[in-house]
């Protein structure tokens, strides 16, 4: 078995979106399925552009997912010297050179192919160039392309893919003018010397292809196999944009998003096993191949990660949802009987902030009364009811007997369940929805939930 290296390797100039986090999860996978090593570069040449929160970002996506990373992150911007060298060899080699073209040079060939109705490209006028070279120009550094034949390799999802040469690559720029290098080419160097073994990106990258395989030839590098994965579309059939979901990965982070349900999400986004759906992070990492990734472009469907969210906060342990609601800033090792609460809570919750939201109206007192509840569900014997059961409680041991009480209460005072539990969820959490009053009596005990109705009843007086 080949030795497996994969690498993300983003730009940090805007956000990690879902598209990019599901590239990562991809590399990430493989290279754990194979033993091998996944590595992160972050691509930050583009020095006017780069913002250090951006980068901060990535990083703390990667956390939250728990996409852990083989040695150091490489930084792009650390390695300028390096780039120099390999484009100085490839000068020294004779298989690049300088091109003093000018704007203005550039400017005519243009307008004279546009004419033409010619494709815009370099014609390699500087490929051959022997003279003296111009003053007051700074010239560009050009790889010497191939000016005929075919460009191909097999991807492993794509197929055989061919480029003819003379319709797709010039002797394109490996280095600017200021002599900073170029993506192609500091992609390649990097890929190189990381030992990358495979590379699973967008299809958006394709067309990068044969001008990197020029590259990795000219330097005699080893050529990577490459892995060009479809895009993924919103519902409409339209690239995916901010209003489709294609935000910031940590948006769903605040959302109460799971990390555990949106890598579940990602990773079927264009890859399949069977007809399963749930997958656990030790399942990927056992069951993922990129064989299994479709050609065809993925669906973004919303509801789908709902229900995967819903699923991971209703089975994941309860010291793994813990840590996942104190990430969100709400701590539970304060809390008396946490454990019976978050299971009281996680069966009704879509989201994290459900279980907060839902938490904080049991734990802590009301302190205002649905209005609507209080309307539809308050008459004029809702107090005296909650008054006398207030009375009559006692302390039970679990909600099976608290229940077993009220039934006997009900009975003997001549009442349905709807005559008292609806006045009673709202004197315990000023909602007129809510767990069981069974089991929130369980939770606050008697002397809490005394507390709670003599505030209800003074409320009521008021009104």
């Amino acid at each position: 078995m080949k030795k497996v290296v994969t690498r993300f390797a983003p730009s940090p100039t805007g956000y990690l979106h879902i598209g990019g986090l599901r590239t990562a999860l991809y590399n990430y996978l493989y290279a754990r399925k194979n033993g091998g090593k996944f590595l992160l570069r972050i691509e930050d040449t583009d020095l006017k552009r780069n913002s250090l929160e951006a980068t901060k970002a990535i990083l703390e996506a990667f956390k939250w997912c728990g996409l852990d990373y083989d040695s150091e992150v490489l930084y792009q911007s650390q390695r300028f010297d390096i780039y120099k060298k390999y484009i100085q060899k490839l000068l020294d080699e004779g298989k690049a050179y300088y091109c003093y073209m000018s704007k203005d040079e550039l400017d005519m060939l243009r307008a004279s192919q546009e004419a033409a109705k010619q494709r815009p490209r370099y014609d390699g006028r500087y490929r051959d160039f022997k003279g003296e070279a111009p003053k007051g120009v700074d010239p560009v550094v050009r790889i010497k392309a191939p000016l005929s034949g075919e460009i191909a390799f097999d991807d492993g999802i794509k197929g055989r893919v061919c480029f003819k040469a003379d319709d797709i690559v010039d002797d394109f720029v490996i280095a600017r003018s200021d002599g900073s290098p170029t993506y192609n080419f500091t992609v390649v160097v990097d890929d190189a010397l990381m030992g990358v073994s495979d590379v699973i990106r967008g299809d958006d990258h394709l067309s990068n292809t044969p001008k990197q395989i020029i590259l990795y030839e000219a330097l005699g590098f080893a050529v990577p196999k490459f892995y060009h994965v479809a895009m993924i579309h919103s519902q409409s059939g339209k690239k995916l944009s901010k209003r489709d979901g294609a935000t910031d990965v940590m948006e769903y982070k605040t959302m109460g998003i799971l990390p555990e349900a949106l890598l579940n999400f990602l990773v079927r986004l264009g890859w399949s096993h069977g007809d399963d759906e749930i997958f656990s992070i030790q399942d990927l990492k056992r069951l993922f191949s990129p064989k299994h990734i479709s050609k065809s472009a993925s669906s973004c469907d919303f509801k789908k990660l709902d229900w995967l969210n819903e699923h991971y906060i209703k089975t994941l342990p309860f010291e793994t949802l813990k840590a996942h609601l104190k990430n969100l800033g709400f701590d539970l090792d304060a809390i008396k009987n946490a454990e019976f609460l978050l299971d009281m809570l996680r069966s009704r919750a879509k989201t994290l902030l459900d279980i907060i939201n839902s938490a904080k109206d049991i734990i802590n007192q009301p302190q205002s009364y649905d209005e609507k509840g209080i309307k539809k569900f308050i008459n004029e014997n809702s107090g005296k009811i909650l008054e006398k059961y207030s009375q009559c409680i006692e302390e039970k041991k679990n909600a099976a007997e608290y229940e077993s009480f009220t039934n006997e209460f009900l009975a003997q005072n001549k009442l349905v369940l709807k005559d008292l539990a609806q006045p009673l969820r709202l004197a315990i959490t000023g909602k007129s929805v809510s767990p069981s009053i069974f089991e929130l009596l369980e939770f606050l005990g008697v002397e809490e939930l005394r507390a709670r109705i003599k505030n209800f009843l003074a409320f009521l007086a008021k009104i």
